[in-house]
């Protein structure tokens, strides 16, 4: 077994996917046709978008993030956190918590997207 995607619930997909694109620097997969579903491309697991709408239409409940109580977060790797925090400021990005160096070594920041997904940016953690 793979873990192939994960797909986020949100108001506006290729509003989403533009913010994507500018803030982390993803490459848009597809967006469909009906623009109820997106994706971009980010490696090996591909991050999807679905609309709050077509799910509600498929008889699914779907709810929104809530800022001030996260219940997931999307982490992305990079040698140079400082800077990937300042892009994704600079895109819109609301910012949850500074660049910081953690005990384990590992460099870490936070910030929350235009749908209020927590979004980590991080160093690659390194097993020793």
């Amino acid at each position: 077994m793979q873990l192939a995607y994960t797909i986020l619930y949100v108001q506006d997909v290729a509003a989403t996917l533009q913010f994507y694109q500018k803030a982390f620097g993803f490459k848009q997969k597809m967006l469909h046709e009906s623009g109820d579903y997106g994706e971009l491309d980010t490696g090996q697991t591909t991050l999807s978008f679905s609309s709050l709408s077509l799910m509600k239409e498929l008889g699914k409940n779907p709810s929104s993030p809530q800022k001030e109580h996260p219940c997931f977060e999307i982490a992305f790797t990079t040698d140079n956190v400082s800077e990937a925090f300042d892009r994704a400021l600079q895109a819109g990005a609301v910012p949850v918590q500074e660049p910081a160096e953690m005990p384990w070594g590992q460099t870490t920041a936070y910030v929350s997207d235009l749908n209020g997904f927590l979004v980590e940016i991080c160093t690659p953690i390194i097993i020793q």
